[in-house]
């Protein structure tokens, strides 16, 4: 999970005595025991503690409260071992997977007979809200040994193989695996009874976890879908569970809200109205297809990217698809990243990989000729089309996709350029995703940790994250920490955008790189005539055209500015006899690069509005029997907004001057953007899967094209 923005007051410290619970401490400082801002954790250094935890010696804790972004998780873990114990009452033949807490949710895995069902989610509900209302305490348990723990879990295999895992010293596990098995013992968390505290339930977790049930305030289950064990496909398959929990009624509700603008806004969905794109059966899952429209919307994209690149001094360069294994060795791809590349193919007696990434092949461009420092900066881009096996499981319409177009730049300059290359390139980031319409940024900063898949020197290091730490300070903008967050060969800056309904999303990336120029012995001629090896950086603005284009659609909700519109005018005539006249005015659009047509069909003239409408066409130019003989149009916006009688040649200046301004609003149409018309589209009956439910994670999670 990406690191989590907060802009709160510093939380409350306290000082728990010897011998005595953080409970205790919490109690006597007068803080919050119920409600949104409950404390419900501490947190001890690095470790978040139970409140019933007892400390040995005097200690100074940070109090978590529950709509805190770790209180949220707290929560969260804690309704998700709420439904895991529901599910085993109602079916006492379910066995337990994992089940951690997710960007606004949680959900749990299961092995079940048969796949849940509508109304099996309805009844877990009911009981889940007894086990609430029970107020069960939780209680944490340390296992004495992992014989111990095998012998308790006896009938929950998934579990003894958590336990294996954690045993296993040469073993790794991801971060909701950890979620059961972190830290540095085994522990499982009883459920007690209140009144009599009998062990109601119990679960291998690390924790922490609420102190009752009682605290959960506002949860839903929102639907249930297959998943693989630990996410392999070599794995059986689970059923899993999504849900959501919120410090109040009123905050759940208002998700609900939200899932139901962003099922509005799916982008799978306007691309099937809008007949934007498709993902055909025949090429396989995550493979898409643009349709003429969506190719409109596409090229305008590219070709004002590729003009601002010009116009800021990149270099054009193109390369192959595919490349012999030995270029991903060099570049320490292959070993960090094999996972995620497509199977070799073997020919001529060489295994060759399709393109995964771009760097390795922009090195073999740099290295091609003897360099100058003269040269330097040297910036080279590229829309280079590269493939990633995306696991089935996260496979999301456009925003994560198998076959990919980034964007992609690297830049090598020297190590004193270093610094002010950062700081401007990531202004032209910021200004060219506002081009586009996106306006609201904080940034991430990924750094390395102490996992071994990190490579490199220290002292590179250091001065690599020293110096993007300068250019993000330097943007003014919100920066973020994200530890451990970097590409296994060095730091980055994400830019995390905000769209229209509020969620964020990853964008651009910028990386150092100290590694892989030493890797390709890549080297310039210093001043003094001494060879230097130069500093990498790498770049994809958009992540992929395929993410961006996904974002965009659902940030517009489909009702693009009217210089990305595939269609930017329609003529509606009011009488058939009118539409000869809008052909002419549709011709004095075109010599001005406009693309407009004239729905000269049989249908009557509010059918012709509603269908424009649909299809969120920026500008109908509606003629009738005044307009004919005046020389006039009549505007009608996508708000239903309308201007009326404009002579043609100023009609055709507003259209002229609305598209060159790169705005989603006219002059006379304020409100183009909402789209506020009831024929635009209505929400879908389910929010599964947009990428603001639980089903898909969060936005803001990495973008599958970024440059690794």
């Amino acid at each position: 999970m990406s690191a989590v923005r907060s802009n709160a007051e510093a939380p409350p410290r306290i000082v728990v005595p010897a011998g005595t619970t953080a409970a205790a401490a919490v109690a006597a400082a007068g803080l919050p025991t119920s409600g949104p801002k409950a404390i419900v954790v501490v947190r001890d250094g690095t470790k978040l503690r139970d409140l019933d935890f007892v400390f040995d010696a005097d200690t100074e804790v940070e109090a978590v409260d529950m709509s805190s972004p770790d209180g949220l998780n707290v929560l969260r873990h804690s309704t998700a071992h709420v439904l895991a114990q529901a599910v085993q009452d109602v079916f006492p033949e379910a066995k337990l997977g994992i089940g951690p807490p997710i960007e606004n949710g949680f959900y749990y895995d299961f092995m079940v007979g048969k796949p849940f069902q509508p109304d099996d989610l309805a009844k877990l509900e009911k009981r889940m809200q007894e086990i609430i209302k029970a107020g069960q305490k939780f209680r944490r348990r340390r296992f004495e040994s992992v014989a111990q723990a095998k012998a308790e879990l006896a009938d929950e295999p998934f579990k003894l193989e958590l336990v294996d895992v954690k045993s296993d010293s040469g073993a790794s596990f991801d971060s909701a695996e950890a979620m059961e098995v972190g830290g540095g013992e085994l522990t499982i968390y009883d459920n007690l009874d209140p009144q009599s505290d009998k062990v109601c339930w119990s679960d291998l977790c690390r924790g922490p976890h609420l102190p009752s049930t009682r605290f959960i305030p506002a949860f839903k289950l929102m639907r249930s879908a297959a998943a693989y064990w630990r996410g392999s496909e070599k794995n059986p398959q689970l059923q899993r569970i999504y849900g959501t929990a919120w410090p109040t009624r009123d905050a759940l509700k208002e998700y609900q809200k939200l899932l139901e603008e962003a099922a509005r806004r799916d982008h799978r969905k306007l691309g099937a109205d809008l007949d934007l794109f498709s993902f055909p059966d025949e090429l396989g899952s995550g493979l898409a297809v643009f349709h003429p429209k969506g190719g409109i919307i596409r090229r305008e994209m590219e070709q004002y990217s590729r003009q601002r690149h010009h116009e800021s001094g990149y270099e054009f360069v193109n390369t192959p698809h595919i490349s012999k294994a030995n270029l991903f060795q060099t570049s320490g791809h292959l070993p960090h990243y094999a996972d995620t590349m497509f199977p070799p193919m073997e020919m001529e007696g060489a295994e060759y990989y399709l393109k995964a990434m771009n760097c390795p092949m922009h090195n073999l461009i740099f290295r091609a000729r003897g360099r100058s420092y003269r040269e330097l900066p040297l910036r080279l881009f590229e829309f280079g089309t590269v493939y990633r096996y995306e696991k089935s499981g996260v496979v999301h319409g456009l925003t994560r996709v198998r076959g990919m177009t980034q964007d992609d730049s690297h830049i090598y300059c020297t190590k004193e350029q270093m610094a002010d290359e950062l700081k401007s390139l990531l202004q032209f980031v910021l200004d060219l995703l506002r081009d586009y319409g996106l306006d609201e940024f904080y940034l991430e900063l990924s750094t390395r940790d102490d996992s071994p898949k990190f490579i490199g020197d220290d002292a590179d290091w250091e001065e690599a994250t020293a110096a993007l730490q300068t250019a993000a300070e330097a943007s003014g903008l919100e920066l973020v920490p994200d530890p451990g967050g970097a590409a296994f060969y060095g730091p980055k800056i994400s830019v995390q955008c905000k769209d229209a309904i509020g969620r964020t999303w990853q964008m651009s990336t910028i990386q150092v790189d100290f590694n892989q120029p030493k890797r390709f012995g890549l080297e310039y001629q210093a001043s003094d005539g001494s060879r230097q090896q130069p500093v990498m950086i790498h770049r994809a603005l958009f992540g992929t055209i395929e993410r961006f284009f996904g974002v965009l659609v659902e940030h517009y909700a489909g009702a693009f500015p009217a210089w990305l519109a595939p269609v930017q005018v329609v003529g509606i005539p009011i009488r058939s006899d009118h539409a000869d006249y809008l052909f002419d005015f549709a011709d004095l659009l075109r010599k001005e690069g406009i693309r407009v047509e004239v729905d000269h069909s049989d249908e009557r003239m509010q059918k012709k509005i509603r269908n424009a409408q649909q299809q969120k066409i920026p500008f109908m130019a509606i003629a009738g029997d005044d307009d004919v003989p005046n020389g006039t149009v009549s505007f009608r916006y996508r708000d239903g907004s309308q201007r009326n009688g404009v002579p043609l040649a100023e009609a055709v200046a507003h259209v002229v001057e609305v598209v060159r301004s790169r705005t989603n609003i006219g002059p006379s149409a304020p409100a183009a953007a909402a789209d506020s018309s009831p024929a635009a589209g209505s929400p879908s009956s389910s929010a599964a899967g947009s990428p603001s439910s639980p089903a898909a994670g969060s936005p803001s999670s990495p973008a599958a094209g970024s440059p690794e």
